[in-house]
């Protein structure tokens, strides 16, 4: 099933509270959500698509809801046990496949897979928690920065997929799910200084996450595209959420003359911001050219595979 939870710890900064402790920054100018919805519209209107396509009655024996749905009904359980298409369609429909990527030249398939889901389930599942984490995030720091770290954090858990999953196709939003779980992490630990019982917003977020990379191991998931979207959004964060210090903001709305105008960053968060730069330009060149060299990283890492359930279908 699909490893993702309908909860995230309550912001801590700009006038939200964590634990009921108030913050000590004065709220932002709040944005107003418009991307992450279209990502949730979209997914549903690819999903109908797909139905439409998978066509049930003409291509399958056993299909449930026929009478009701028509051509837009079901496979069976045993093909598919989330209601939705057959694996054949998904891949026809641009699911994550390394050999049709790597031996094909289909790199679009890397961006594809992230729109499709197995079923209503599955689709449910990802939308509900997308528009309930991505919403807040939208908000707080504009369409531009969110969709950038929802789309490149998708994109690199195709690719750590890629790499550990060669025999399975793969499909789902859970990699640009765990990118904006691991944006807000990075994001309380680089914007530290701003919130208020710190300790509690960590712990919470955390234990989210544990959860669900834990549930990732489960069949029939893909829990390496979970790892590779957590990872790029961690990084992607410390990049486009960082926020100005306290007092620099103060300063620059009201400044005492004589006062002493503290830099806009502070040293702990430049330095971040240039390591979490640089590992993420090395880890998503390597990723890139070891995936295309066709190479497969379980040769590597004999323990890896532990990791995630392997089928011939995964959901993400």
């Amino acid at each position: 099933m699909v490893s993702t939870a309908e909860a995230d710890p309550e912001e801590g900064r700009d006038g939200h509270n964590v634990g009921g402790g108030e913050t000590t920054r004065r709220p932002d100018v709040r944005w107003k959500s418009w991307v992450i919805p279209m990502v949730v519209i979209g997914n549903v209107v690819v999903f109908v698509v797909v139905m439409y396509f998978n066509d049930c009655p003409h291509n399958s024996h056993r299909c449930l809801a026929k009478k009701l749905l028509g051509r837009f009904s079901f496979e069976s359980f045993k093909s598919n046990p989330l209601l939705g298409p057959s694996s054949s369609t998904l891949e026809k429909m641009g699911a994550l496949a390394w050999g049709k990527i790597v031996q094909r030249g289909q790199v679009w398939r890397l961006l594809t897979c992230m729109w499709l889901h197995a079923g209503v389930i599955h689709l449910l599942a990802n939308m509900c928690c997308v528009a309930f984490i991505g919403v807040r995030l939208e908000q707080q720091f504009g369409f531009v920065r969110v969709g950038t770290i929802y789309l490149v954090s998708g994109f690199c858990g195709s690719i750590l997929s890629c790499l550990f999953v060669q025999n399975a196709i793969s499909v789902g939003a859970s990699s640009a799910l765990f990118g904006l779980l691991g944006a807000m992490l990075s994001e309380l630990l680089i914007n530290w200084t701003t919130y208020d019982n710190k300790g509690v917003a960590l712990i919470m977020l955390l234990v989210i996450v544990g959860v669900n990379l834990g549930l990732g191991t489960l069949p029939p998931v893909d829990n390496f595209a979970h790892i590779g979207g957590f990872l790029g959004g961690f990084l992607l964060g410390f990049l486009l959420l960082i926020h100005p210090q306290f007092e620099w903001d103060e300063n620059r709305v009201s400044l005492i003359p004589g006062s002493i105008v503290k830099p806009k960053y502070n040293t702990c968060q430049l330095v971040l911001c240039v390591i979490a730069s640089m590992v993420f330009v090395a880890g998503f060149a390597s990723g890139l050219v070891i995936l295309f060299r066709g190479d497969n990283l379980n040769r590597y890492c004999k323990w890896c595979h532990k990791l995630s359930y392997s089928s011939k279908s995964q959901w993400t």
